[in-house]
Parts: structure tokens; C-alpha cells; sequence
């Protein structure tokens, strides 16, 4: 999920985010961020899944267009 971060690299940038934005701003931070990726993941699969029903819906016309 991190790539090659470690331990300490991790806590070192959780300990400048909270320097930068405070221990009361962090919380609403967390939560924006969550919804962000949330959103973000949903419409990768909404479009994964149109892409998919194309692809299908095309792939069955060719199949039909052979057949004939």
C-alpha cells in the first residue's frame, strides 16, 4: 500500500501532518481523505463495469453478425 515506505518514514510524516494541521483538524482530514478514496473507488468500478457491458454487448453482435 506504501510502496517502500517504513516504520519510521511513516511516522514521520503522520508526526509532520500533525505539526501542520493540528490535532483537531487531523480527525476531518482522516475523514475527507476516506471519502475521497470512496468516491474514487467507486467510479473506477462504475466505469470497469460499463466497460464490461460494452465489451460484452459487443462481443454478442459479433457473435450474431457471424451467425448470419
Amino acid at each position: 500500500m506504501f510502496g517502500n515506505l517504513g516504520g519510521s518514514e511513516l511516522f514521520l510524516i503522520l508526526l509532520i501532518v500533525l505539526v501542520f494541521f493540528g490535532a483537531k483538524k487531523l480527525p476531518d482530514l482522516a475523514k475527507g481523505l476516506g471519502q475521497g478514496i470512496r468516491e474514487f473507488r467507486k467510479a473506477a468500478k462504475d466505469v470497469q463495469e460499463e466497460v464490461e457491458k460494452e465489451t460484452k454487448k459487443l462481443e454478442d453482435s459479433t457473435k450474431i453478425d457471424e451467425k448470419k
